[in-house]
């Protein structure tokens, strides 16, 4: 009788504590974003890469979750809109590089002005390539940023002869490597804020061309890209280094992220499983917008998983914010959708399809089917590698059902009552063809 008493006893103080625990709220983790710059599955070696090695992204691979079916706009501009903001092209005007400079502050609210509702210190770090003004005036507390794409050494002129911070022009010496720049401030940054809840955008270089040799490379270097994925791997080492130094690592959420596939030169080398990728960067095919993305936290983000859950670049925001316990904007549709339940190991709720824009071509996608903008129907059992057209009449009850569940999607989301493309129809910069065209001529 004893005994049972003292059992009955137990298990009720041992209900009470878990209830304790329940209701204690976790402690709001760092998050570090790392957008790698034209960087697709085929560039990263736990995403599928035959050729290259990325042993630091794929340490963190291994101690968390990496995610198969992960999606972002196939170009820099639209991408970086749709992360920063949780919101569809057609609702901000990003539909191409030009446009998304457009909307303002009063328009859009980005991630940082959000998070520091919930306490957090914000950074920019990197490439603010396309996206409008500046971080300082979307909300970021702190920032590095240098426009336009790939810049690495002052030798590359305007691209590379100073950056911003803080709203001061800093002149880049001669054998000074921007990356390694960038990295030295993120280290500033988190040393000074060691002891806030913090957020990073950290907007890398690489691998966007031109491709220019690294610090580490040989002089006589025979693959310049391979050096190029090779130190960007770096840098997340000692990022990764630096956090266990200061101590920060075990509260620190890092996740890595491509904001577009692999660069158009460079695709052919990008294989995966020996087979090259349907499309690349520019293309609304799987090859242009199938991205890497890992996530790491310690202790919370299950070590060694796949994921097969769809992810789309709008995801992000509201992911984010659930984390750090903050409200998303009054008044605004955000398309992305939490997968914060993933994070901390839980089955969360998936989302059933993921969409993608770029100009006046669109698609939404699940794992198996997609559907664009024509009404064409395609086959994805082949993906990444081919995407097999379906006969619009087809009678095949799994593609009937497919086209029904995505049409009603893109139903509901309406794209061509958003914002319409006034570019040349490819999503690049409107008078790219022309500079060019201006430049041959000086020459």
């Amino acid at each position: 009788m004893k005994f049972l008493r003292f059992a009955s006893g137990l298990a009720c103080a041992l209900t009470l504590a878990a209830s304790a625990l329940a209701a204690t709220p976790a402690k709001k983790p760092n998050i570090i974003f790392i957008l790698g710059d034209d960087v697709g599955i085929g560039d990263i070696a736990c995403t599928g890469s035959d050729r290259f090695k990325t042993p630091n992204i794929d340490a963190l691979a291994r101690g968390g979750t990496v995610y198969s079916h992960a999606y972002a706009e196939p170009l820099c501009g639209p991408s970086r809109a749709t992360i920063l903001t949780g919101r569809y092209v057609f609702r901000t005007g990003a539909t191409n590089q030009d446009a998304t400079g457009r909307f303002k502050p009063t328009d859009e609210t980005m991630m940082p002005v959000v998070l520091k509702k919930a306490g957090y210190v914000t950074s920019a770090i990197g490439k603010w390539g396309q996206l409008p003004l500046g971080p300082a005036e979307f909300g970021f507390d702190d920032y590095l940023k240098f426009q336009g794409s790939g810049a690495y050494w002052k030798s590359q002129g305007k691209k590379g002869e100073s950056f911003e911070l803080n709203g001061q022009r800093v002149t880049v010496g001669d054998k000074e490597y921007i990356p390694d720049l960038m990295h030295a401030h993120l280290v500033e940054f988190l040393t000074k804020h060691r002891d806030d809840p913090f957020y990073i955008y950290y907007s890398m270089s690489h691998i966007h061309a031109e491709i220019l040799p690294t610090p580490d490379s040989k002089p006589d270097s025979k693959d310049l890209y391979a050096d190029n994925i090779a130190y960007m791997d770096k840098l997340v080492g000692k990022l990764v280094a630096e956090l266990e130094r200061l101590k920060l690592r075990d509260n620190t959420l890092l996740v890595y992220f491509g904001d577009n596939g692999t660069g158009g030169g460079h695709s052919e080398a990008a294989t995966v499983k020996g087979r090259r990728l349907n499309g690349s960067k520019g293309d609304v095919l799987e090859g242009g917008s199938r991205v890497p993305m890992v996530v790491n936290w310690p202790g919370v983000t299950p070590a060694g998983r796949v994921s097969h859950d769809l992810i789309d670049s709008s995801d992000f925001f509201p992911t984010f914010a659930a984390l750090a316990g903050a409200p998303l904007p009054a008044g605004k549709i955000i398309d992305g959708q939490s997968f914060a339940p993933q994070v901390r190991g839980q089955s969360g709720k998936p989302r059933e399809w993921i969409f993608i824009e770029l100009a006046r071509m669109w698609y939404v996608a699940d794992q198996k089917w997609k559907l664009n903008e024509k009404g064409e129907l395609f086959d994805l059992s082949d993906a990444p590698w081919t995407e097999k057209p379906v006969a619009p009449g087809t009678t095949d009850a799994a593609a009937v059902a497919a086209r029904a569940k995505l049409a009603a999607a893109l139903a509901q989301l309406n794209p061509a009552g958003g914002f319409l493309d006034d570019g040349d129809g490819t999503g690049r910069h409107a008078n790219r063809d022309e500079n060019r065209a201006k430049k041959k001529k000086a020459k």
